[in-house]
């Protein structure tokens, strides 16, 4: 292993769990339940957040993608006025914690590899911390990682280096001797942004080109990393 590779710090949806096959069932099912089984109603409200239910995917430009939370309350909204803000975002924040996870590769053998590697693991999304530990531990990994923050943990969302530069502060990590992997250019920019080497996945929504001016490399999936981290040596 790269000697100056001591920390990996993941994204979440798209990098750890595969995004369309997680997210594109959850969303038809919250949108026909803010439309209350309307369907019609609940195609406008996709169109609002990118999403096309009929043949139920995301755009690759929706904000839910790479958005926080706080991003698609803010464009929902106006399809469910009554709900009011505070109302509308709990409810996206407890069917986003129900939301069973895809993982994009067995996440336990490669969790258990990295260790063996010595290295530090942590998780940053712009999901919500709560969601983000419930996803974690139902597939048995929460405490697999040393760190895990949301936008809401106090460090700020992504493509702000906050929860980056937290990761490294919390293991005792120089940000350059820090991976951040992630599926968008939000994970990638933060990364960079830090002053960590970032590497791009292709298990979200977002092209190879998209991602490879912003990458030391772009990998399928994530469980090409131990042997790419292995080969920088």
């Amino acid at each position: 292993m790269a000697a100056d590779i001591k920390g990996v710090l993941f994204d979440k949806d798209g990098t750890l769990f595969d995004f369309a096959a997680t997210w594109n069932v959850w969303a038809t099912g919250m949108l026909l339940d803010l439309a209350q089984g309307d369907g019609a109603r609940a195609a406008e409200l996709g169109a609002l957040i990118g999403f096309d239910i009929v043949g139920q995917q995301f755009r690759r430009d929706s904000a839910v993608i790479a958005g926080t939370p706080d991003d698609i309350v803010r464009l929902l909204l106006p399809g469910v006025p009554d709900l009011g803000e505070t109302e509308l975002e709990s409810r996206l924040n407890a069917a986003a914690a129900l939301a069973p996870q895809a993982e994009a590769v067995p996440l336990g053998p490669l969790i258990a590899e990295l260790r063996r590697l010595g290295l530090k693991l942590g998780v940053a999304t712009n999901d919500a911390e709560a969601p983000a530990r419930a996803h974690l531990a139902g597939v048995g990994q929460e405490h697999a990682f040393d760190f895990i923050a949301g936008y809401d943990s106090g460090f700020g969302g992504k493509p702000g280096p906050g929860m980056c530069l937290g990761f490294a502060a919390a293991v005792g990590l120089a940000p350059e001797s820090v991976l951040m992997v992630g599926d968008s250019t939000h994970d990638l920019h933060a990364g960079r942004a830090a002053g960590m080497r970032t590497v791009a996945v292709l298990t979200g929504m977002a092209l190879a080109e998209e991602l490879a001016p912003l990458a030391s490399v772009v990998l399928p999936d994530i469980g090409h990393l131990p042997g790419w981290i292995t080969a920088q040596a």
